[in-house]
């Protein structure tokens, strides 16, 4: 999840526009990791000593790593551990931003370090994402004021992400959340989930061209327009989501979770309340508006 959340770091900085990350992300699953961007994160080697390698390579006709070596910026052994070492994702999107020209080497040093600082990403968390460090990370991005039930929202969303990346795709980055107690929908899928002590309302929203995508991706068949069957693909998806949230909370709280039928609304304005937030969730085709509302 480290590269969805890199997304916004750099949106929340002013580094990059949305326009200018949502290319970005379209490109990653075309994109290889570099050795060079490896090695700045590894340590091996600073920003100014990779851009030394890649003026080599305007004069030389070899790899970088071959170079590096030549160099005596970097050891055989080094280059190994390099190639067989596990990859962040979100160090793909700092390469292609730096390939854009929109960072430097040196902006990415600098920028990878203060993020990993920021979250507490450690060396063991680039092979096994904590589940600390993302509730963490998650707390951090949306302020949930003090509610007595923040810790079952952070659980919400944290299943929500993994969700997104396992049946649509990781290729997206949520904006920054905002307070949503109204919110005029396009075509949005509504449920509610509730026990004893909190009642939660979950909404996907979305224009028909997005949603026909995002329904395209979830059952992995190319839907040519927003017809039934997308929709009841996206009323699938989110039941689907709910139903895990449900079994997960009644085996960490011991506590019944009822689950209401998905509803349909589109052009009206529903009102949600005073503890509800807007997650706007970039895909490469179109925005998905997220709102979590609980009490």
């Amino acid at each position: 999840m480290y590269t969805q959340f890199f997304g916004n770091f750099l949106l929340s900085r002013g580094i990059v526009t949305s326009e200018q990350l949502i290319e970005a992300i379209k490109e990653q699953s075309s994109t290889h990791l570099k050795l060079g961007t490896l090695a700045i994160h590894a340590g091996f080697m600073t920003a100014s000593e990779a851009d030394n390698i890649l003026i080599m390579q305007t004069h030389q006709d070899k790899r970088f790593g071959e170079l590096a070596v030549e160099g005596g910026y970097l050891t055989e052994k080094q280059v190994e551990t390099l190639l067989k070492m596990q990859k962040p994702d979100y160090l793909l999107l700092g390469q292609i931003l730096i390939k854009k020209r929109i960072i430097s080497n040196t902006d990415f040093e600098n920028l990878t370090t203060d993020y990993q600082s920021e979250n507490e990403i450690m060396d063991l968390d680039m092979t096994v994402e904590q589940k600390e460090v993302i509730d963490d990370m998650l707390v951090n991005y949306c302020d949930f004021n003090g509610h007595p039930e923040t810790e079952k929202a952070v659980k919400y969303l944290n299943l929500l992400f993994n969700n997104l990346i396992r049946f649509i795709g990781e290729d997206f980055t949520p904006l920054n959340p905002m307070p949503c107690p109204e919110f005029p929908t396009n075509y949005s899928v509504v449920q509610v989930t509730k026990s004893d002590t909190i009642t939660i309302t979950s909404v996907i929203d979305m224009d028909d061209d997005t949603a026909t995508a995002f329904a395209s991706r979830y059952v992995n068949e190319q839907f040519s327009e927003f017809n039934d069957y997308a929709k009841a693909s996206l009323e699938d998806f989110l039941n689907l989501h709910n139903g895990l949230f449900n079994v997960n909370l009644s085996n960490d709280y011991s506590e019944e979770f009822h689950l209401e039928p998905p509803e349909v609304h589109k052009f009206d304005v529903l009102t949600l309340g005073q503890y509800s937030y807007l997650f706007p969730i970039i895909f490469p085709f179109g925005t998905i508006s997220f709102i979590f509302a609980f009490s």
